[in-house]
């Protein structure tokens, strides 16, 4: 509908950065740590990588997209984005989504299990929000 608000999941969407771009992706944005395996720079279609935002290596490691441990995958990596240089990168982010559509991409197969999943569900309950950093509750 012409003129309606949109969303906050349509000011936040997220897809696999291998699929092909739409036309109201918005501000493309990488939130992978680790560059995309066998997609060129000129494919990816990006406006920005923010690899800061990413679960540390550690914790991806832990993690090994296991569907059964994302649960307390999730909470670990919100923990992570309390940190310094992550919740800067969140707030990076933030700023995108406040300025209009902001896609996050990642190259993971199993999306809804994926950090991407955690920090679009975050970063879209925190729009509204004062800028600050991620509380314990999960959002800013």
């Amino acid at each position: 509908m012409a003129g309606a608000a949109m969303t906050v999941s349509e000011r936040v969407p997220l897809r696999r950065v291998y699929e092909a771009p739409a036309p109201d992706d918005g501000t493309r944005v990488l939130v992978d740590r680790i560059w995309p395996r066998g997609l060129s720079k000129e494919a990816a279609h990006l406006d920005c990588w923010v690899k800061d935002v990413a679960p540390s290596p550690e914790l991806r490691r832990w993690y090994g997209h296991k569907p059964e441990r994302f649960a307390e995958f999730r909470e670990r990596y919100l923990a992570e984005l309390r940190e310094p240089e992550r919740a800067q990168a969140f707030e990076r982010l933030r700023e995108l989504a406040r300025a209009g559509t902001a896609t996050l991409l990642t190259a993971t197969r199993d999306v809804p299990h994926s950090h991407a999943a955690v920090l679009a569900e975050v970063l879209r309950s925190s729009l509204d929000e004062p800028p600050g950093g991620i509380t314990a509750a999960g959002g800013p």
